[in-house]
């Protein structure tokens, strides 16, 4: 079974232990039968025996060794049963601790194709409630189904030692187990795969909902929000409930099944004790350990229903754990420690999302020399964002090829390439850190007047100064307490603190005021100490009028390209359109000023 390899594989560093932890067990209960043994003896020499007066006088020594010997017995099966659970939880914390690592290393190494195709909520099932229930068959139903086979085994053995006839009408019921515990697990396995599916749908409605509840109160869709999750939660519930009803159904036939053993008990081994074929003392104990028998009989239902669940959840983990990336450093990569300059080229590029019938990107040239500034226009969902997550290959293009350079990005090391890349995102996305620890977010020990130079280059310090705490103030999750514009502009002094050659501003300042931005461009421009090449997305043609280059594009297209002045000329131009409905008649007095 695949799925028991693989946790196998990762109990490397523990098998020692986890072995250890199973001698102990198969010790703890193979001397279970030890203690009925010498009561048998004790019954039939010191009480049943016609000479057991005899006994007690001349054979005291031997009821004081028996006596002693079952204390003894018993506390080596506390001992070992002891140390045996404290192994296999050492055992399973450590694999559970390595896979979760691995898993959580694993998906900070995926293509952004694997973040548009996985949901946050799902992933976090499977770092959690799915990875417990795969520890949960190492620590407990591992344990459970070796202790209950050794008992069953041991048993049976001292039982045919006993009276083989008696042996064998305590087990005829066994077959009957088996072949319900059989049917069972046919009926229950796709119960639990979609009791973990429904899981999941409850938790990515819980994480969206949280992580979105001021989009929830600012359109007053509390009610709407509490029946959707009403709704997955009782689709979990139901979905709960019949997997364990599936159980519940097998479960008069393994409990009456097992629970007939006592019958056979004492029907069969009355009539053998009265026809002499058993002892009283041995008769004591079949009874004491007929335990033994039935227990396992009726945990082998759990068992399955625990193994049903690891395996729906092992399977999702196993997804994640083996999870390649498409995108990654080529074994012929420039592996020199030229600096990049910051020059790039899109040629004949075309790009198509792994889901989409339609190109995002097509045909895409775009020549974009070191220290230039190219500002990028277009209506939503034209390809914008798109085209600047080529360039740090967050995703590659379909065809045609991207160059920082002169040299294909697919060439350069990926970790050397964005750490030259300062990306302030559209979406900001803030840490639950300190201000200064999210401005030094690309460099840990970065010096503190570095951290105040770029805050100031962002025009961050006046409002950062203000904060209760200054730097130190923590920063609420996804920056809570922060205006739009104090996010970005912290967003921005982050990119900054990278010093990169290309700097990419992705409607960077949309949400500051026009004086904010004003100042910013001429921090930018002027006070840098160095010129990146600098890629601005632009909605405000305050934004894009001072750039080297506009680009206009439309549907994935180039379709406007000049400077300021020359996309003005285009009366029927987009950029001229936008510069109209922003500026109202400065555009027919700037018209005027052309002619």
């Amino acid at each position: 079974m695949f799925q028991l390899k693989w946790v196998w594989k990762n109990l490397q560093g523990n098998r020692g232990i986890y072995l250890l932890a199973i001698i102990c067990t198969i010790i703890a209960q193979s001397v279970t039968i030890v203690s009925p043994m010498l009561f048998s003896r004790i019954i039939d020499i010191f009480i049943e025996s016609p000479t057991a007066v005899e006994a007690l006088v001349h054979q005291r020594q031997l009821l004081y060794t028996l006596c002693i010997t079952i204390l003894a017995v018993q506390l080596v099966r506390s001992l070992t049963f002891f140390s045996a659970n404290m192994m296999y939880e050492k055992a399973s914390q450590s694999m559970l601790y390595k896979i979760r690592t691995a898993l959580f290393a694993n998906i900070q190494r995926q293509d952004m194709s694997y973040y548009d195709m996985n949901r946050t909520g799902d992933l976090m099932t499977r770092l959690t409630g799915d990875l417990q229930a795969v520890r949960h068959v190492v620590a407990w139903v591992a344990k459970t189904l070796m202790e209950n086979i050794v008992l069953f085994t041991a048993s049976t053995i001292y039982f045919f030692y006993l009276d083989p006839l008696m042996a064998i009408a305590l087990l005829g019921l066994t077959p009957v187990i088996l072949i319900i515990t059989n049917v069972f697990r046919k009926e229950a396995g796709p119960k639990y795969i979609q009791l973990r599916e429904t899981f999941s749908g409850l938790n990515i409605r819980a994480q969206e909902n949280i992580a979105g509840n001021r989009v929830v109160k600012a359109f007053a869709r509390e009610d709407y929000e509490k029946a959707a999750f009403d709704h997955a939660n009782k689709n979990y519930s139901d979905a709960n409930k019949t997997a364990s009803l599936v159980w519940l159904k097998f479960f008069p036939y393994i409990e009456t099944a097992a629970s007939g053993l006592s019958v056979v008990h004492l029907l069969v081994g009355g009539l053998f004790v009265m026809n002499g074929r058993l002892t009283f003392g041995e008769y004591i104990a079949y009874s004491s350990l007929i335990w033994t028998l039935s227990n396992p009989m009726r945990f082998i239902g759990n068992l399955v229903n625990d193994l049903q669940r690891f395996m729906a959840s092992a399977n999702k983990v196993i997804e994640v754990y083996y999870a390649r990336p498409m995108i990654v450093d080529r074994e012929d990569a420039k592996t020199d420690s030229e600096y990049i300059h910051g020059e790039v080229d899109f040629r004949n590029v075309s790009f198509k999302y792994a889901k989409s019938n339609r190109f995002a990107l097509e045909n895409i040239n775009l020549h974009i020399k070191k220290g230039m500034t190219v500002a990028i226009m277009g209506e939503t969902g034209s390809g914008k964002t798109t085209l600047i997550n080529l360039i740090a290959r967050f995703y590659d293009p379909t065809s045609g090829e991207v160059t920082v350079d002169g040299i294909n990005v697919r060439f350069h090391l990926l970790r050397k390439l964005r750490r030259k890349i300062g990306t302030a995102m559209q979406d900001v996305v803030l840490w639950s850190d300190t201000v200064e620890g999210n401005i030094a977010f690309s460099d840990v020990d970065m010096p503190l007047d570095d951290v105040y130079l770029y805050a100031g280059l962002s025009d961050a310090a006046g409002f950062i100064e203000k904060l209760p705490e200054g730097y130190e103030t923590i920063i609420g999750e996804r920056g809570v307490g922060l205006s739009g514009g104090q996010k970005q502009r912290i967003s921005l002094a982050r990119a900054l603190a990278v010093k990169p050659s290309i700097l990419i501003l992705d409607d960077t300042t949309s949400a500051v005021d026009l004086e904010t931005e004003a100042i910013i461009q001429e921090n930018l421009e002027n006070k840098l100490g160095y010129k990146p090449t600098k890629i601005i997305i632009a909605q405000r043609i305050s934004t894009a009028k001072d750039a080297d280059q506009i680009i206009i594009l439309s549907h994935g297209k180039i379709t406007e390209r000049g400077t300021h002045e020359e996309l003005l000329k285009n009366k029927d131009g987009y950029y001229r359109e936008i510069y109209e409905l922003q500026h109202g008649k400065l555009a027919e007095e700037f018209e005027e000023q052309l002619v």
